[in-house]
């Protein structure tokens, strides 16, 4: 009976059994501590930091994107005002281009007139000449005529003069 009253007893036995479980346990906690705890624990610290460097990375990339984003937007309203000043560039030497043609047109304009009116006068100074020498040549054939026809020097004023009056004093003038 002694054996059923001793259902739960500390006796040496026990004593022994718990202590060297415990060391075992020990033991056992120490050698999966170095082959599967610190592993594990250094996995974890690296996909730790590698997941802060992500981050980090991300985080950069989306403030130079967002630096880039603005610049962008910048340069995209500079472009319509750099294209306005161009533009109004290319428009005032279009303006200055078309006023010098247009001086130049004149100018060419006014020698053009200037030479047709010299050579009117010269073809007016040509007729008038033309004119003298008809009326040379008339005076001539007049004055063989007189000679031929033996006439006096009042009867030759008189030819002159009515030649004279037929050719019109607006011959000499113009």
């Amino acid at each position: 009976m002694e054996e059923m009253l001793r259902l739960f007893g500390l006796d040496f036995q026990l004593l022994h059994d718990v202590v060297l479980m415990a060391i075992a346990v020990f033991f056992l906690f120490m050698f999966m501590s170095k082959l599967l705890f610190n592993p594990a624990r250094k996995l974890l610290e690296d996909r730790k930091n590698r997941i802060a460097t992500d981050i980090e990375t991300a985080e950069k990339d989306k403030t130079d994107a967002a630096a880039l984003k603005a610049d962008y937007d910048a340069k995209l309203k500079n472009i319509d005002k750099e294209a306005e000043q161009i533009l109004s560039e290319a428009r005032q030497k279009a303006q200055k281009n078309a006023a010098r043609i247009e001086a130049d047109a004149k100018e060419e304009a006014a020698r053009i007139i200037q030479r047709a009116n010299e050579e009117a006068e010269l073809s007016k100074k040509r007729a008038m000449d033309e004119v003298k020498q008809e009326m040379i040549t008339v005076a001539s054939m007049m004055a063989a005529k007189v000679v031929a026809a033996n006439i006096d020097a009042s009867v030759q004023d008189t030819l002159v003069e009515q030649t004279l009056r037929e050719m019109g004093d607006s011959t000499w003038q113009s």
